[in-house]
């Protein structure tokens, strides 16, 4: 057990008895990656040498997320070519090597140089590229939300751990200054037993008007970019960053800003491999229609500890998580970590208070776990049950219903209509893979 976490209960014990015999697994089955080509050598971080990646999708999130890792990246894909281009000579111009571009996803996986990737594709995609990528031996760090549906998430759980590879899910709150502080003085119990937490996330920020469907322009390989997803005429409106708000492809600001601020309410309650055990909603919609997902939400979670739990997507709302005790309350957000009455969070931590697995840049935990074979901060384990918190908010929503969850056996408990939207039918050619 890790000296620096106390107070872990039994269940808290054994489970990260568990992980840590994971972890221990996926070291011995690794490759020596330091052992790599010298291409690697001048790289000023050391933590990250000797890892080549691949980066599959290189668009809005791809590529700032390729530039924060370029010194090794050593191949790129994307379904638009133009997109795909610019990021291959970004790579050769920075690194002075040659850069193999994909429209593919499958040929980069086939690429023996590649040892791990990134992957920043819409939502729809999450769940095949990594699965497809672990069994084809490459480590993933893979955007939030983990999924599109909650079932999609534990068969990534599974391949994960089948094929022995470190999986990070890029909900980077976690590896951010105040978010850890929060949890740890929550768990340590300085506002006491928690009554309720509030989560404020972004309203939509769609600002297009709607426009007619169309031929999809020559660049972009629209029947690759839709892939396991229905079949749609192309859309401008539809695709790059605003697939987001349509219910194919994403699960609009709930998975886009909720897969950050309920993760850190599920780290907070040491909720990490489990979650609520009712939810119900309502949300309002676009008048004209121009996207799917709702503009304004109010999501009720419960809790089997009692905890109730408060998104709201509204006017005037403090975007991030509050929590509220019995003896105060603790708000986070990026950049701003206060409680009332103010110790709460300026006291510094006691030597028997909670201390919780540290990461201070989100990739570099990922690269440090792909050489240890610990589980990063943010293991695939950890993004799908946060990205189901989203999930089931989602779903209270669509249905207008009452849903009841366990989180034990992940199933929606006495609704047949709402527990079928834990996956969908993949597009042919596409097939569920299997484990």
């Amino acid at each position: 057990m890790n000296p620096l976490e106390t107070n872990l209960s039994r269940r808290a014990f054994l489970r990260r008895s568990t992980l840590t015999a994971a972890g221990a697994g996926l070291a011995a089955s690794l490759p020596n990656l330091i052992t790599r080509p010298a291409w690697a050598a001048a790289s000023p971080n050391p933590i990250r040498e000797g890892v080549r990646l691949g980066c599959i999708g290189v668009g809005n999130q791809g590529k700032p997320l390729m530039l924060q890792n370029y010194q090794n990246v050593v191949a790129v894909c994307d379904v638009d070519k133009d997109r795909a281009a610019a990021a291959q000579k970004e790579i050769e111009t920075r690194r002075k090597i040659k850069c193999p571009s994909y429209t593919d996803y499958r040929k980069l996986l086939d690429n023996k140089d590649v040892d791990a990737v990134i992957v920043a594709t819409p939502d729809h995609w999450h769940a095949l590229q990594t699965v497809h990528a672990c069994q084809a031996g490459k480590h993933v760090y893979v955007e939030k939300p983990l999924s599109l549906v909650i079932d999609e998430g534990r068969l990534m759980v599974q391949a994960a751990r089948k094929y022995q590879k470190i999986v990070q899910t890029g909900s980077m709150q976690r590896s951010m200054p105040g978010f850890r502080e929060a949890c740890e003085f929550v768990r340590s119990g300085r506002i006491g037993k928690v009554k309720q937490i509030k989560v404020g996330i972004p309203g939509v920020n769609f600002s297009e008007k709607a426009v007619p469907n169309s031929e999809p322009p020559p660049e972009l390989d629209y029947d690759l970019w839709l892939g396991p997803a229905p079949w749609r005429p192309y859309n401008k409106n539809h695709v790059h960053y605003n697939f987001r708000f349509f219910w194919d492809y994403s699960g609009g600001q709930m998975t886009n800003w909720g897969a950050h601020h309920l993760d850190i309410a599920q780290w907070a309650m040491d909720m990490d491999n489990s979650g609520p055990v009712q939810i119900e909603g309502k949300g309002d919609y676009d008048p004209e229609k121009r996207f799917e997902v709702p503009v304004l939400s109010e999501i009720h979670y419960r809790y089997a500890n009692g905890v109730h739990m408060i998104l709201e997507q509204k006017p005037g709302v403090p975007i991030g998580t509050t929590f509220i005790g019995e003896k105060g309350t603790i708000y986070v957000n990026r950049g701003k970590l206060t409680s009332d009455p103010a110790d709460i969070v300026t006291r510094p931590l006691a030597a028997d208070e909670v201390r919780l697995y540290t990461s201070k840049n989100h990739h570099d935990n990922w690269y440090e776990c792909i050489k240890t074979g610990k589980l990063p901060i943010c293991d695939v384990e950890v993004g799908h049950r946060s990205a189901t918190v989203c999930h089931l908010g989602n779903i209270a929503l669509r249905t207008a219903q009452k849903i009841t969850w366990d989180p034990a056996k992940e199933t929606i408990v006495g609704n047949a209509d709402a527990a079928k939207r834990q996956r969908y039918a993949y597009r042919s050619p596409w097939q569920w893979p299997k484990i």
